[in-house]
């Protein structure tokens, strides 16, 4: 029966851990404009792009937060802080990409 038990445990570790990780990715689609966006555009309107990548990270990380609190278990918030860094993460590159093309010249859009 312990392995029943494990299995379970197991089961709804992964459907928590989905779950935020989905929502996560959703509020960032819902509040941010995509990364090739961010880096279209990165020249003339970085402070804005950004400010609202932290909107949205602020945003799964409160909710990952009522999630694990409600659940009791840590994975809500493990699933919303890994699409955070994953996004943070592309957000990054995709700013300094568009930023490193207008300084050179290049058009942006």
């Amino acid at each position: 029966m312990a392995d029943a038990n494990i299995v379970a445990g197991l089961t709804g570790a992964a459907a928590l851990f989905g779950i935020y990780a989905d929502l996560a990715y959703n509020t960032y689609s819902a509040t941010n404009s995509s990364p090739q966006t961010t880096e279209l555009f990165a020249g003339d309107r970085a402070g804005t792009l950004w400010k609202y990548v932290r909107l949205g990270g602020w945003q799964v990380f409160g909710l990952g937060l009522a999630g694990a609190l409600l659940a009791r278990n840590w994975w809500p918030l493990i699933g919303v802080a890994v699409v955070a860094v994953i996004m943070h993460a592309m957000y990054t590159h995709a700013l300094a990409a568009g930023q490193a093309r207008t300084a050179e010249g290049e058009e942006t859009a």
